[in-house]
């Protein structure tokens, strides 16, 4: 198995890609909720510092990453690219399967890409504290070490339902030095009215980000920042397909299927965006898959339609695959996937016919990663753990074909603060144990 080091030279890019630049049209723009007419950048000036407004709005191809940045991802990127020898001998299969290990980040996942970008821009601009909302965490994590690092206080509206059953996750954030509360709860307008109806609402990713937006728009010097979903967002996250890219050349490699988990799509798109180049050009037929859970399926049964990223509609109507705002999934424990809509971006490319949806059942994915754990070494978050459930589906389709295949995927965070979903869910595969039927 052949690994590269997260330390090695000059595999670091210096720049993000913004795939809008490489559409051949792009998706339908966000709309003031009030008029319905496209939104003007300065009307979202109350909630995200100009900065990142700005890198929303971009069409450029390639946004400089700052100095400032390029040294704080240094500490942990490049991330390695795993050629996972173990899971193919165990599905016995053609097909050779190769990882982006994103757990190796300061909060163990990918979001740490983006939080670090974010609390920069706002550091430049005066900002004193950064709002925002987490589902399983990974996010809240991320942003309150990226405040760490820049000088800004965070404040995390966690689920309810997350924050009960990862209360590692509620330390992480603490440990940091940021704020983390139950969401919904009585210090907004937006949870007050859902606590007072239930005091044990589990929340939801729509009713958190209510809080949080209402947070930074009530208090001076304070912004709200977002872990997935917008196109700046879903940009910062492709230094992981720039540097798998660079990585591949080295094994020889061009993956022929990319697949990545979704929620609001932050690590699909991070992964796959740099990737679909050549398919926007016509050069090559790479598929892509985004994988999603059953409980929360936007993409393979939501609508595409213009809806509110929060559930009391206090943000931009969306033009996105949605659940419906008021949608409330129930508490599964890859809570970083419990969200009702889905990245514009995402939702375009489904529509284009370029990224092909699945779901699968929280079942399914515990049985993935305890495989992956017993043949990689690795406890992938629930979160990733969809992907690697499409993985396994896809090495058992090449086995039945004798189709040799290479298959890259995102693993998007380790599943270390997870133990107890394992406990709870888990099938206790043993080594030797027979892949899953599907």
């Amino acid at each position: 198995m052949k690994r590269y080091d997260s330390r090695e030279t000059g595999y670091l890019p210096e720049h993000f890609y913004n795939i809008k630049a490489d559409l051949p049209e792009l998706p339908p723009p966000p709309l003031n909720p009030l008029t319905r007419q496209p939104l003007r950048p300065e009307e979202l000036e109350p909630v995200f510092c100009r900065g990142f407004i700005q890198q929303e709005i971009s069409l450029e191809r390639f946004i400089p990453i700052p100095g400032r940045v390029l040294e704080a991802y240094a500490q942990y990127r490049p991330t390695p690219l795993v050629y996972a020898s173990g899971l193919r001998k165990y599905l016995d299969t053609p097909a050779r399967i190769f990882y982006k290990y994103e757990g190796v980040g300061p909060a163990g996942s990918h979001k740490t890409n983006t939080a670090l970008m974010q609390a920069y821009l706002a550091s430049q601009e005066g900002i004193e504290t950064l709002t925002t909302e987490t589902g399983a965490g990974q996010w809240g994590s991320a942003l309150a070490y990226a405040c760490s690092q820049f000088g800004l206080q965070a404040r995390v509206f966690m689920v309810r339902s997350s924050y009960r059953q990862k209360p590692g996750r509620r330390i992480m954030i603490q440990l940091f030095g940021g704020q983390v509360e139950e969401s919904p709860g009585p210090s907004t307008a937006s949870g007050r009215k859902y606590y007072q109806e239930n005091p044990e609402h589990p929340g939801s990713l729509g009713i958190a980000i209510s809080e949080a937006v209402e947070a930074a728009i009530s208090q001076p010097a304070t912004r709200y920042s977002l872990g997935s979903v917008l196109d700046a967002v879903l940009m910062h996250q492709t230094i992981i397909g720039l540097e798998a890219i660079k990585q591949c050349q080295e094994f020889g490699l061009e993956p022929d299927l990319v697949i990545g988990c979704v929620g609001g799509g932050s690590n699909f798109a991070g992964l796959c965006f740099p990737f679909m180049t050549k398919r926007l050009q016509g050069k090559n037929g790479q598929r892509f898959i985004a994988v999603e859970p059953e409980a929360c399926p936007s993409l393979t049964a939501g609508r595409l339609q213009y809806d509110h990223g929060d559930s009391v509609g206090l943000t931009p109507l969306l033009y996105m695959h949605s659940l419906g705002k008021d949608f409330v999934p129930p508490p599964i424990h890859a809570g970083g996937l419990r969200y009702h809509g889905m990245a514009p971006l995402v939702s375009h490319l489904v529509r284009m016919g370029l990224v092909e949806a699945r779901a699968y059942s929280q079942k399914q994915i515990f049985a993935a990663a305890e495989i992956f754990l017993k043949t990689e070494g690795i406890l992938p978050a629930p979160e990733s753990a969809h992907a690697i459930a499409a993985v396994i589906d896809e090495a058992l389709e090449a086995r039945k074909s004798k189709k040799e295949l290479h298959i890259l995927f995102n693993l998007s965070g380790h599943g270390f603060l997870d133990i107890n979903a394992y406990d709870q869910n888990g099938r206790k595969f043993q080594p030797g144990d027979p892949a899953p039927a599907r």
